[in-house]
């Protein structure tokens, strides 16, 4: 599977993908796009899950008739995410094309 962390995605989440093929917005060079247009760029691109903290994108965009879908991690604090990579695993592994998934993150 192919996995795009957003900006504010902890990058130390990669090593426990292992069985994945995960990217940034950064190393990708999209930090400057818009929700719109990188959804647009990761879905064109092949991706099949965007991971971002940013809780206030299923506001923002449909993504029902996208290819892709989108993991919402509820926080971007690493000693707390760092705690619940089996949850975020179990969401990666669960959701589906069209459809966000929300990971709570105890603080």
């Amino acid at each position: 599977m192919r996995i795009l962390f957003d900006q504010g995605t902890p990058a130390p989440l990669r090593r426990h993908l292992g069985d994945h093929i995960v990217d940034t917005v950064a190393e990708r060079g999209w930090s400057e796009l818009g929700n719109g247009e990188l959804l647009e760029r990761a879905e064109s691109e092949g991706y099949d899950i965007l991971v971002t903290t940013d809780q206030n994108m299923r506001h923002q965009q449909n993504i029902a008739d996208r290819r892709l879908a989108v993991v919402v991690l509820l926080s971007t604090a690493w000693p707390y995410v760092r705690l619940r990579t089996e949850e975020i695993r179990a969401a990666l592994n669960d959701v589906r094309v069209g459809e966000f998934r929300d990971v709570p993150i105890l603080q």
